[in-house]
């Protein structure tokens, strides 16, 4: 397996999904439940997130194709994007493209179980984390590298489903400072990500500025 390329794709998605950062998200939406409810809503959301990143990574590239998109112009439009959500995250502000808009965020307490939504879609696995993951997809051209591709989202899961099932635990001694300081480092890392992508697909595109 490819450790640094399992590395930088871990990395990649923890910062996106952030499950520290969204652990207080996570708590408000099942605040009117017992542990057992709020257990069941986790499980929603892994089995819900195993669903979209199966898709994600299986019919990901076949859309581009079909689109006519190529992987460069997409790398370049996800690096975009990704940087977007780095300065929301450095900023103190929830990303957008996550977060949902203000009308949006109104419905989520509605929902007879936020598991699907908004849990899984669009906080967790919205535009970055799809972009991102269809990316790191493409560039895996060993097998070293599509199986530490597997592992590090294989990863991801087991460390949301981890930090949600032990929520109520995890909300008692994480304090909101806590919180924002690796909401602020996630958002440095996530520009670094981003920036690379930009560059990368450039060269690609522009091969004059290489």
């Amino acid at each position: 397996m490819d450790l640094a390329y399992f590395a930088k794709v871990l990395a990649a998605l923890f910062a996106i999904m952030s499950p520290v950062a969204n652990l207080p998200v996570f708590m408000s939406l099942t605040a009117d439940r017992d542990t057992a409810g709020q257990r069941k809503v986790a499980v929603t959301v892994i089995l819900g997130l195993l669903t979209g990143l199966a898709i994600t990574v299986f019919a990901g590239s076949a859309i581009l194709k079909i689109f006519g998109i190529g992987i460069d112009a997409f790398r370049l439009a996800g690096g975009l994007l990704i940087l977007f959500i780095a300065l929301s995250l450095l900023h103190g502000q929830d990303p957008p493209p996550h977060a949902g808009s203000t009308k949006e965020k109104e419905s989520f307490h509605d929902q007879n179980n936020p598991g699907i939504y908004p849990m899984t879609i669009p906080i967790l696995l919205g535009p970055g984390a799809i972009s991102s993951i269809i990316i790191f997809h493409e560039q895996t051209k060993t097998i070293a590298m599509k199986i530490a591709f597997g592992a590090a989202i294989v990863a991801m899961v087991v460390i949301l489903g981890v930090t949600f099932f032990a929520a109520p635990f995890l909300s008692r001694i994480l304090e909101q400072t806590a919180i924002t300081i690796l909401s602020r480092l996630m958002g440095m890392l996530l520009a670094a990500i981003a920036m690379q992508m930009m560059v990368e697909s450039l060269k690609n595109l522009l091969p004059g500025l290489a």
